[in-house]
């Protein structure tokens, strides 16, 4: 099973090229990907091809509802930019409706009422008009053609579905005629179809094509189709016309509108920085979680890891406590920059994190410790702690990470009465002129909400990432994007366009991400080496998704690090959860250095692929 790569093992070989590279969490994605590459498209056409097929062939990981953060390196305009997928609360989505109307101290994590408006569609659209240069027929048809002909689908999907089976039976009918057919769970491996999801985006691509002209004006019709057209007009009714159980155990109508599709697009925003050693790293604003990387990279830079093996508990108790402190300035000032000001400059300056750095004792903290910032407020909410994983008695809320479906590991656990969170995917491309791509596509997952039947896929649920207390910088307003735990990351090294990587995750994505680039950067792995080492991820903090709750000095590990590291680190306080011993993480990277292209994705799960040539 394993190749030997510079005295290391790895369960595939490092892709090597200098054609053009792919790497996404599920091999058709990926496939799709380089065909498009293999047609003359470029970076931006294949990241685009790539997505629409994933909503097709991981409908429990992401889905047209959803939402996504894109980097884009283009090599004309020689300069990295962030393309904002997050769509923002819709306008009836306020305090006084969810807690006086409704009588809720949380978003709940499923039905219509998280439900914040789908980014991905708009996104997709303006990467391929400005930066792509194939058609949207180019880029759509392969997602077509899986979801009208059909795509094997995968184990997990099938553990899903049947995990839900009852909700859909009892509560979501619309959902169960999808993915229950002839009111069985699909098997692994079976042929799986979804007319309806194809129907709808073969009206897009109809209404597109019909008045003529180049590709941006097919584009831009069909931008309209969506955003003020039929797809805006079917979630308007579904969201007025039904009431919805959702994981509150109550029923709801939704407050997302046709008004709110029309009145937003996705901005280009310039990417945060951290500049460490001969790399320049680069994540999304305050509005995901990305900066948590950063800050973690800001505490670590103080120490010599040079000296540290990853697999050592040094390495990873400073790894824990680093973390620690950075995800409780997370949860103390992030939030949407437009509604809150996030002092993020003093966050990622060296002052400051000097000062947390000595924060880090010998043993293992128990607090939730937020720095003091003056003229902020900077409290972590906790809504409750649990020795054990909760047991959530309705479906999907949340997200896990890849272990849960199949250990409970890592989050809230799948329990019988119906529970199983939906989770993202991951794409990265590089092609032959070295524009760039990454991209963490999420939300509208299956068992996030019922199925609109008119368009054959689900609404997300990421409103339930906002808090219903007033004047925390991640309080639900109107218009305001949530504090995404979806992430992206790309690097320069000496000043050039070196790599992209992510994964997906939830809380645990720059937990993994993080570990990822430390043993690319200090131990010298290559990209293959650095995702197939043994990974971990703490639970420390509150969760970013229903019931919101934190597990103090939890850390959960693969059972392949070494024995004498987990029984230092229990000694030095850390809670420590043994896991499966490739249960951590869906990570996929590309790079590039001079022509040479190089890629590398994730053996868990048995899904993700790269290619290249």
């Amino acid at each position: 099973m394993a190749n030997i790569n510079a005295g290391r093992f790895t369960t595939r070989p490092e892709i090597n090229g200098t054609f053009g590279v792919c790497a996404t969490t599920h091999w058709i994605a990926t496939a799709v990907g380089m065909s498009m590459l293999e047609r003359g498209g470029n970076a931006f056409d294949a990241g685009v091809a790539a997505a629409f097929a994933l909503q097709v062939v991981e409908p429990h990981l992401c889905g047209p509802g959803g939402d996504v953060p894109v980097i884009v390196w283009d090599k004309r305009k020689g300069k990295p930019e962030v393309i904002c997928g997050q769509g923002p609360a819709p306008a009836g989505a306020t305090i006084k409706h969810y807690r006086d109307h409704l009588g809720l101290d949380m978003i709940p994590g499923t039905g219509l009422l998280p439900a914040c408006i789908p980014g991905t569609f708009e996104t997709f659209m303006m990467v391929l008009r400005d930066y792509g240069t194939m058609s949207l027929r180019d880029v759509l048809e392969p997602a077509l053609g899986y979801a009208t002909s059909g795509h094997p689908i995968v184990e997990r999907a099938c553990a899903t579905i049947q995990t839900v089976k009852g909700l859909f039976q009892e509560h979501w009918p619309t959902s169960a005629a999808v993915y229950l057919p002839h009111g069985n769970i699909p098997k692994a491996g079976m042929l799986f179809r979804n007319p309806q999801h194809a129907e709808t985006y073969q009206r897009i691509l109809k209404e597109a094509e019909a008045g003529g002209g180049n590709r941006e004006a097919q584009i831009e019709r069909a931008r309209a189709a969506w955003s003020k057209g039929f797809v805006a007009e079917a979630i308007d009714k579904f969201c007025r016309t039904n009431e919805v159980m959702d994981v509150s155990g109550r029923r709801h109508r939704g407050v997302l509108t046709a008004d709110d599709m029309a009145g937003w697009l996705p901005t280009i925003e310039a990417p945060l920085s951290y500049a460490y050693g001969k790399y320049e790293v680069l994540k999304p604003g305050p509005w995901t979680q990305g900066p948590v990387l950063l800050q973690m990279l800001a505490i670590l830079k103080g120490f010599d890891l040079d000296k540290l093996d990853p697999t050592e508990p040094d390495f990873i108790h400073l790894w824990i406590e680093a973390a620690k402190l950075a995800y409780a300035d997370r949860e103390a000032f992030y939030g949407d920059p437009k509604f809150a000001k996030v002092p993020m400059e003093t966050l990622l300056s060296e002052r400051y994190n000097s000062d947390r750095r000595r924060q880090i004792g010998v043993f293992a903290s128990m607090e939730q410790l937020p720095g003091k910032i003056e003229g902020y407020d900077g409290r972590v909410i906790v809504k409750g702690t649990a020795d054990k994983r909760v047991a959530v008695s309705a479906a999907g809320a949340g997200e896990p990470t890849v272990g849960d479906i199949n250990t409970g590991h890592g989050a809230d656990h799948v329990s019988a009465a119906g529970v199983v969170r939906g989770d993202t995917v991951h794409i990265d491309v590089i092609d032959r002129d070295g524009n760039m791509f990454t991209a963490t596509p999420s939300g509208g997952w299956l068992q996030s909400s019922p199925v609109i039947p008119a368009l054959g896929w689900p609404l997300g649920s990421r409103g339930q990432m906002f808090w219903l207390e007033e004047g925390q910088p991640s309080s639900l307003e109107p218009g305001k994007r949530p504090r995404s735990t979806l992430s992206v990351g790309m690097a320069l090294r000496e000043g050039k366009p070196y790599m992209t990587w992510g994964t997906p995750g939830g809380d645990q994505q720059d937990q993994w991400s993080a570990q990822f680039f430390l043993r690319h950067v200090h131990a010298g792995m290559n990209l293959q080496e650095a995702i197939d080492a043994p990974a971990w991820h703490i639970e420390h903090f509150p969760t970013s998704f229903w019931p919101r709750t934190a597990r103090p000095g939890v850390v959960v590990v693969e059972d392949r690090l070494p024995a004498e590291t987990i029984t230092e680190l229990r000694r030095r306080g850390h809670k420590v959860e043994v896991g499966p011993a490739w249960s951590e993480g869906r990570l996929t990277a590309v790079s590039q250095d001079g022509p040479r292209r190089t890629a590398a994705a994730n053996p868990r799960g048995m899904q993700g692929y790269a290619a290249g040539r």
